[in-house]
């Protein structure tokens, strides 16, 4: 499969060592606005450089992955369906709810499969614990617990565009329960601190928060999350049910318990997402690969995409309002 890559960022570069290396697949071309920035990737990869609308219309190209910034994400979506290509795109599927919807329409009209890019669902500790969940190791779900600290807040240019701390960070954790608790919750109710840093409450988001989401049959998931871990990047979850508990918890720096007079201690978590979730990006290119030649369901669908965002907007208006949100 020849594959043109959207975004040659931070998280481009990332999806770009997946795609050059997988055996079925070959990082054709590269396009971005800054355009040392898709150089230096192409020239790495050997790839061409183009631009976004090239790389579309070119028939020879059979998928496109677009990692370029959200406010993009609709319009490329619906320019590469029509153009007949398979899609993965980063998450999330815009900034607003209503252009997302607007652009599922379009996508479905266009009939190409579409992915979005959920990668900790490829995680091999979550991955191990929906299994484990789906075999019914635990009975019935009932109470979902889902942590995620970053260690750091991004750069305020950053903060300013990206949609708020919902949209950007949590949206993930929202795709979590989604996946876990088999859709959507009924209520939404969220609060949020700027605890961080002054600017980020400013700039009118927020750096800590805690989102309860209630379901129409009483279970329960609570999702915390920081912009600021002094121990590193933590990534848990717990998972309670009516015959047990599942557990994933931090990937650790090494494996090293010291036990001595003095204590026990060990490694810190993984520093970050780049650390932590390499071996996700590569399974989840490779769940695409393999959807796309099987024609199976794509393994997180556009639905699901635009459905995590109508989470992250409740969320985000319980948190300005004070008010628990009906979906």
């Amino acid at each position: 499969m020849k594959v043109g890559l959207l975004g040659a960022g931070r998280i481009g570069q990332v999806h770009a060592v997946s795609i050059a290396g997988h055996p079925e697949s070959t990082l054709a071309a590269v396009s971005d606005v800054h355009a040392p920035a898709a150089e230096a990737l192409a020239a790495k990869f050997g790839a061409e450089v183009r631009s976004s609308d090239e790389i579309i219309a070119d028939d020879s190209i059979d998928a496109v992955l677009i990692a370029t910034s959200t406010d993009t994400h609709s319009g490329l979506i619906e320019a590469a369906t029509a153009a007949g290509k398979a899609v993965l795109c980063e998450k999330p599927v815009d900034l607003s709810l209503e252009r997302a919807r607007a652009c599922l329409a379009v996508a479905q009209k266009n009939g190409q499969p579409v992915m979005i890019g959920f990668n900790r669902r490829f995680d091999p500790s979550f991955a191990a614990l929906k299994s484990a969940f789906d075999a019914g190791e635990i009975g019935k779900g009932e109470l979902l617990a889902v942590t995620s600290f970053d260690p750091g807040p991004p750069p305020m240019a950053y903060v300013k565009v990206s949609g708020g701390i919902f949209r950007d960070m949590m949206i993930h954790d929202f795709d979590i329960c989604q996946w876990l608790m088999g859709g959507t919750p009924e209520t939404v109710t969220a609060k949020a601190s700027s605890l961080v840093d002054p600017e980020i409450g400013k700039a009118g988001d927020f750096d800590t928060a805690v989102v309860t989401l209630t379901y129409s049959d009483g279970r329960i998931a609570t999702i915390r999350n920081s912009r600021r871990a002094a121990f590193g990047y933590d990534q848990r979850i717990e998972y309670l049910g009516s015959e047990g508990m599942l557990e994933a918890k931090n990937m650790l720096e090494n494996q090293l318990v010291k036990s001595t007079a003095a204590g026990v201690t060990g490694a810190k978590p993984m520093h970050f997402f780049l650390e932590r979730y390499m071996p996700a990006y590569a399974a989840e290119w490779d769940a695409f690969m393999k959807a796309v030649a099987s024609g199976a369901r794509m393994p997180v669908t556009l639905e699901e995409g635009v459905a995590a965002l109508a989470v992250a907007e409740a969320a985000t208006e319980s948190a300005k309002t004070g008010k628990t949100i009906t979906l």
